[in-house]
């Protein structure tokens, strides 16, 4: 049985953590606020722990799913973060979607204790991550530590690719996010020009909708868009600190 530490228990990773256990690996959950680790133990089982240094003791592969840069820096680098527990030979994987230049931080100090690294942002939304069905974009210096990665992450993806090394993932995901806000903002606007103009919007969808307009966004959220419904677990902040880190990435290229 393979021994996974996870952490981060919001909207993306609670139910990520779920697929492991489901899938029967030994988890041990941690999360900031310790009301949500024994709320997913009391539905899921296995273990809690109070930091992120003890979750990953003894673990093969330590996973975590948090805000931004920060966040990842104080659980795996912090007084209590997890790298110093990790032994040689286990696996960091970081589905944060965070900046490269973390990303590469973090394989450096795991190759000086000897973990593997993985820099590996998710898309798919919370859907996805309840329904097991992410995409995942990965960045590893080692080909055989990211192969031993991907069979943990087959739990909760539909698609796990090795892009290049470390940071490679980060990068990717940051082509993800610009793609995707173009299309909400050209969305949102095409849906607004209709109301306004006094066209039927779900009519309108459903013919462009076949010819070249049609893209996931709107096939899903359209129609939602037009009922002024937003509430679909990523908030605009979160894509404003997402577009941030493009922007950061941008001028130092």
């Amino acid at each position: 049985m393979t021994k996974i530490a996870f952490l981060g228990l919001g909207v993306m990773g609670a139910p990520m953590a779920r697929h492991l256990a489901k899938a029967g690996h030994e988890v041990v959950v941690y999360n900031r606020t310790a009301a949500k680790s024994l709320a997913w133990v009391a539905l899921n089982g296995n273990k809690a722990a109070p930091t992120p240094a003890e979750a990953a003791a003894e673990a093969d592969f330590v996973a975590l799913c948090v805000g931004n840069d920060d966040d990842v820096r104080e659980v795996v680098l912090g007084p209590a973060g997890a790298l110093a527990a990790m032994s040689a030979g286990s696996v960091l994987i970081d589905h944060t979607t965070a900046s490269a230049g973390v990303a590469r931080e973090l394989s450096g100090a795991c190759a000086e204790r000897g973990v593997g690294f993985v820099d590996a942002p998710v898309s798919g939304g919370q859907a996805g991550a309840e329904n097991g069905q992410l995409t995942v974009m990965c960045g590893c210096d080692d080909a055989e530590i990211f192969d031993r990665a991907a069979v943990v992450i087959d739990a909760y993806a539909k698609s796990c690719v090795q892009l290049g090394p470390a940071g490679s993932g980060q990068l990717t995901k940051m082509v993800n996010q610009i793609c995707i806000a173009g299309l909400i903002q050209g969305l949102a606007e095409g849906v607004n020009f209709a109301k306004l103009a006094g066209l039927d919007v779900d009519q309108v969808v459903d013919v462009i909708g076949k010819g070249a307009a049609q893209s996931w966004q709107m096939d899903n959220r359209a129609r939602t868009m037009a009922a002024d419904e937003f509430d679909f677990g990523f908030a605009v902040e979160w894509m404003r600190k997402d577009l941030g880190i493009v922007l950061d990435e941008a001028d130092r290229n």
